[in-house]
C-alpha cells in the first residue's frame, strides 16, 4: 500500500502533504526530527491519509492536493471541521 497523508505542526498550525509506502515509519521519521520540511515545526500530528495500491495513484493524489485547488480546499475544510 501507498499513503497520502497531511500532516498538522501544533507550533505554527502549518499543514504538511507528503506520501509514502510505510506510512508509520514515515511519521516516526517525522516525529524525530529527521525530515527537513518539518523538524522546526514539531510537534506535529497526522491529521488525514488515504492509502492507495499503486505508487503512482499516490503521487498523482499528492501532486493534485498539492496544486492547492478545490479538492485541496475541500479537504481542509473537513479537516478543520473534524470530519474526517
Amino acid at each position: 500500500m501507498f499513503y497520502v497523508y497531511i500532516l498538522k505542526s501544533k507550533k505554527d498550525k502549518k499543514l504538511y502533504i507528503g506520501y509514502t509506502g510505510n506510512l508509520r515509519s514515515r511519521y516516526a521519521e517525522h516525529k524525530n526530527g529527521l525530515v527537513e520540511a518539518t523538524k522546526n515545526r514539531r510537534p506535529i500530528d497526522i491529521v488525514y491519509y488515504e492509502a492507495y495500491g499503486k505508487k503512482e495513484s499516490a503521487q498523482e493524489r499528492e501532486k493534485q492536493l498539492k496544486k492547492f485547488g478545490s479538492s485541496y480546499k475541500g479537504l481542509i475544510k473537513r479537516i478543520n471541521a473534524g470530519i474526517v
